[in-house]
């Protein structure tokens, strides 16, 4: 009797799988090793692209651990989104009140509706100077996957 191969993941797979994606050096960014595994449609946006790239091809049962080169996850830092802001765009976007500390994470209104964040590097006369580089841009990375099953 012919034992039948273990199925694969595909771009369109429902799958349950534990994960982890962590600095180079190890720390946790994410993980879901401690509680219940994930259970998610690949190509749904429930992954980030660059990560479901990874899962295409895996048996289920496999333990994987992949490398992600700097600026393979979140793309390379552009000092393009270094971004000067005013005084007037910061107490817009802000509750009364509030007090930014450098390295703060700051929600915006992005123009066209939406909201986008970024990190307050210093403040300055006019206002305040931002990064609106992803925080892991540039950045190698650890993803780590283990299929429990694939459908």
């Amino acid at each position: 009797m012919t034992q039948a191969s273990p199925a694969v993941v595909t771009d369109s797979a429902y799958l349950t799988l534990h994960y982890r994606l962590a600095t180079a050096d190890g720390t946790d960014i994410v993980t879901t090793f401690a509680g219940n595994p994930a259970t998610l449609m690949l190509g749904q946006g429930q992954l980030a692209p660059f990560l479901e790239q990874r899962l295409l091809g895996m048996a289920e049962g496999a333990h994987q651990t992949f490398q992600l080169a700097a600026g393979e996850g979140f793309g390379e830092r552009n000092p393009d989104m270094i971004q000067a802001v005013s005084r007037a765009t910061l107490d817009d976007n802000s509750a009364p009140g509030a007090e930014y500390q450098v390295g703060d994470l700051v929600d915006f209104a992005a123009p066209g509706g939406g909201r986008f964040a970024g990190v307050l590097r210093e403040f300055t006369d006019s206002g305040a100077i931002f990064d609106f580089n992803h925080p892991l841009a540039g950045k190698p990375l650890l993803f780590e996957v283990k299929l429990i099953s694939v459908l």
